[in-house]
């Protein structure tokens, strides 16, 4: 069995203080001298940024809409292993997931998967009593969700927090903490969330430190540390990457880090690993050549929309990516990457391998997806079935190539992307750990 005291962090809607809350405890812990291990609900990859940087540890995401229900207590069990304590961010609002299919992704969800108590993150400002309400329908909603208390939030003042704790006692839920109202902890955000950790590392820092410091003033952290402490063991199942033995010399795989390239899920560095690669993570902002030996490419999702001028003027790393993906080596490329990969960004010349443009847009696309191989790649054999999630401001005209990347199926029949040599370029970010064969595929092609 896996005994892992274990935390979720809930709210009744977005914007009620779960990252605050979630990155003060996680740092709070770290402070303490425990190992403590983050998750995030969701695809998101922004906020297990500032979770690495509270713990030491990297922040792992627990998606069941992408990696299945049957993969998140195994995933866990995965990153958890070793820590002393969990702490599970949520996403949105408690009972909110994937659009039209109940509660599937949701923090309620993987809170029952993972049989771990939720604490409730409530916004108290502008209302006293009726707080008793809120919670009480949150906590009786799902009798299978187990809300093991609340902590407050945006707090006015002693005698607001003592009206708040005095309706609670009706609940017969503990209030764990209480938070008073105060200027926002500096974490600017943009048109996709949070500014990355890797973009404002200085601030950063301060900002996982302030954190820190109102969940310490504001939190009973004994008591939060008793209720994690009192999940029960999951059953002894343990994701692990599928490791393979390799004869001679072991495949560079180059993968595109820094600034610009801030959005990669831990498991696929441990995938591609376990298939046999030798992973080099590089920096196109600083980097004028690919690491010696690359014989395979992956560039991820990130804000190259940001950084346009600096990756454009690198130029002799451009013509480096170029001359990897015109000699049929296999790159992935996802968002960020497949941009990169365009002729032109914003009206700045790019890596040109893809002949299309890419440019900002107003309109956010965001969402779950369903996809199908069109054709045999470096990625997967045409037919494979994969799901994934769309996260961008940016338009790429064309949107699919001669031989598209895939067709998608929700939330309407489209193909996109690009199969072109061994280039695979995508808006859709995927997540390897529900198709390890996908690695193993990948370094298969930089072997061959």
């Amino acid at each position: 069995m896996v005994s892992v005291p274990r935390l979720v962090i809930a709210a009744p809607a977005s914007n009620s203080g779960k990252t605050t809350v979630a990155t003060g405890l996680m740092a709070a812990y770290a402070g303490r001298g425990l190992a403590v291990s983050p998750h995030k609900v969701g695809p998101d990859y922004i906020d297990p940024g500032y979770h690495a940087l509270a713990t030491g540890r990297p922040g792992r995401n627990l998606d069941a809409y992408m990696c299945g229900t049957e993969l998140i207590a195994p995933l866990f069990a995965h990153g958890a292993a070793g820590a002393d304590l969990a702490v599970v961010e949520g996403v949105m609002g408690l009972y909110d997931g994937a659009s039209g299919q109940g509660e599937l992704a949701s923090t309620a969800q993987v809170s029952k998967l993972l049989r771990a108590p939720v604490v409730l993150v409530v916004d108290a400002s502008s209302q006293s009593r009726s707080v008793a309400a809120l919670v009480h329908g949150f906590a009786s909603w799902d009798p299978e969700v187990r809300i093991g208390g609340v902590i407050l939030n945006k707090v006015a003042s002693d005698r607001h927090e003592a009206l708040l704790r005095e309706a609670l006692e009706e609940t017969g839920l503990p209030v764990l903490g209480a938070l008073r109202r105060a200027p926002q902890v500096v974490t600017p955000s943009r048109h996709l969330g949070l500014v990355p950790v890797a973009e404002r590392q200085t601030e950063a820092v301060d900002a996982v430190g302030a954190m820190a410091e109102r969940v310490r003033a504001g939190c009973d952290l004994d008591a939060l540390l008793a209720l994690a402490r009192s999940a029960p063991a999951l059953p002894d199942e343990v994701w692990e990457p599928e490791r393979h033995s390799v004869e001679g010399v072991r495949p560079v795989v180059a993968v595109a880090g820094g600034a610009a390239f801030t959005f990669a899920y831990a498991e696929h560095a441990e995938l591609l690993a376990a298939a046999g690669a030798d992973v080099v993570v590089f920096d196109p902002l600083r980097d004028e050549k690919l690491p010696a030996g690359t014989a395979g490419l992956v560039i991820g999702g990130g804000f190259p929309e940001m950084y346009a001028p600096e990756l454009s003027a690198n130029e002799p790393l451009r013509r480096s990516v170029t001359e990897l993906a015109l000699s049929g080596a296999p790159v992935a490329a996802e968002c960020a990457g497949l941009l990169y990969l365009a002729r032109e960004l914003d009206g700045r010349p790019m890596c040109g391998v893809l002949d299309a443009s890419a440019r900002m847009s107003e309109r956010l696309t965001l969402g779950y997806r369903q996809a199908v191989a069109v054709s045999d790649s470096a990625l997967a054999a045409a037919g494979t079935r994969l799901r994934g999630h769309e996260f961008h401001r940016t338009v790429l005209e064309p949107g699919a190539g001669a031989t598209p990347a895939w067709g998608m199926h929700q939330p309407e029949r489209r193909v996109e992307g690009f199969v072109q040599q061994g280039v695979h370029a995508s808006y859709l970010h995927t997540h390897w750990a529900a198709s390890p064969g996908v690695a193993r595929r990948f370094v298969e092609h930089c072997r061959a």
